[in-house]
């Protein structure tokens, strides 16, 4: 299974450079969560809704990024991903995604992605 999520993971970016918010949809859960590693903050999305809101909001603001890798992690993903930080320079980050019944139900983001590998056990 864990190959699929790989896959699953590598499709979800590639929609989410296009636009195609209907596609992640499908593949976000419900009650996704998507977090800095606190699920209660206050800039956190607790449902479907608020992450393809941010999402699109991040969208509309330009390109999102690179895909540098999917790291297999049995249930979960580790995605990093290169972009330009706030001080204009690229950077790498990574989100881990952890997946049931093939759909994302926590992502959790690393402004490291060494930190994003540890949590994930790779």
């Amino acid at each position: 299974m864990s190959a699929d999520l790989v896959e699953l993971a590598r499709k979800g970016y590639e929609a989410i450079r296009r636009g195609d918010l209907d596609a992640i949809r499908e593949l976000l859960d419900p009650d996704v969560k998507w977090h800095g590693g606190d699920p209660s903050d206050e800039f956190a999305c607790q449902n479907r809704k608020q992450a393809l809101a941010w999402m699109g909001r991040a969208r509309r603001q330009g390109p999102i990024g690179e895909l540098i890798d999917v790291i297999d992690a049995g249930e979960r993903v580790v995605v990093i991903m290169r972009r330009t930080g706030e001080d204009g320079q690229p950077e790498l980050v990574a989100n881990l995604t952890t997946f049931r019944d093939g759909k994302v139900i926590e992502m959790v983001h690393y402004p490291d992605p060494d930190e994003a590998r540890r949590a994930a056990g790779v």
